[in-house]
């Protein structure tokens, strides 16, 4: 092979590789309101839900892991105490998250006993398994 051949070979190769490398973008728009997007607080919208009566799992774990991850440590421990009122049968984040919310609030001795519960649970499900 030619100098010629080998670097008539190496610009294609390059050239084609440019090509493959590259990515065709799509914009995608949405809706406009004026030149702002519109823009929805969910977390309002559950508190609102919330106040009118609905109760729901679902609900009260996510107005308490939203107001944990927000340090709304007040709101958490609201939420979480009704999501606790509801059901135990929960995976030991929630109780974990709930413990914390209450030690924020200098509530330990109810915060000691989540724990205790999720010990005893923990420990139940060890026996079961065995």
């Amino acid at each position: 092979m030619s100098m010629q051949q080998k670097l008539a070979i190496l610009i294609s190769l390059t050239a084609f590789s440019f090509r493959v490398a590259a990515q065709t973008e799509e914009f995608y728009t949405t809706d406009k309101i004026s030149d702002k997007y519109a823009y929805v607080d969910v977390i309002k919208t559950y508190e609102n839900v919330a106040a009118k009566g609905y109760k729901s799992v679902d609900l009260f774990q996510k107005l308490g892991n939203s107001s944990y991850t927000h340090c709304y440590f007040e709101k958490a421990a609201v939420w979480y105490g009704e999501l606790f009122a509801m059901t135990s049968d929960l995976d030991p984040i929630y109780y974990y998250r709930y413990a914390e919310s209450l030690r924020s609030l200098s509530q330990n001795e109810k915060a000691d006993a989540l724990i205790e519960k999720l010990k005893s649970k923990s420990n139940a499900m060890v026996k079961r398994k065995i």
